[in-house]
């Protein structure tokens, strides 16, 4: 069963890791994406630019428009997302436990109940 894992984050909080610890943050980071390619497990890693860059499509009366908001009030927004696919729901939690960045804030591990591929 698939399960996508989901970081939040915003930028204040980027910026508050100090430059010379980014390299070690993403190098840990990379050898958690390699371990879990490898198994198989792991079907994709993404992450996201900051929400300034997000858009919001809206269609009305067959003609689109774009905005850059308003979205939801929160202070955070979806940093990054996994695409897993693992035996067991147990399994998607054990590895979101092992994902460095569960050192700084918490994963969410939602199961995925459709797919269109």
């Amino acid at each position: 069963m698939k399960y996508l894992m989901l970081v939040y984050g915003n930028q204040e909080k980027w910026d508050a890791i100090p430059a010379d610890q980014w390299p070690e943050a993403i190098a840990k980071q990379e050898a958690f994406n390699t371990r879990y390619r490898e198994t198989g497990e792991l079907i994709g890693a993404y992450g996201l630019a900051d929400a300034v860059m997000a858009r919001l499509v809206r269609r009305d009366g067959g003609a689109s428009a774009v905005t850059d908001g308003p979205y939801l009030e929160t202070k955070e927004y979806i940093a990054s997302l996994y695409l897993l696919d693992v035996d067991s729901q147990e399994r998607a939690e054990q590895i979101a436990a092992d994902m460095p960045w569960a050192d700084e804030t918490p994963v969410e591990v939602w199961p995925v109940l459709h797919e269109s591929a």
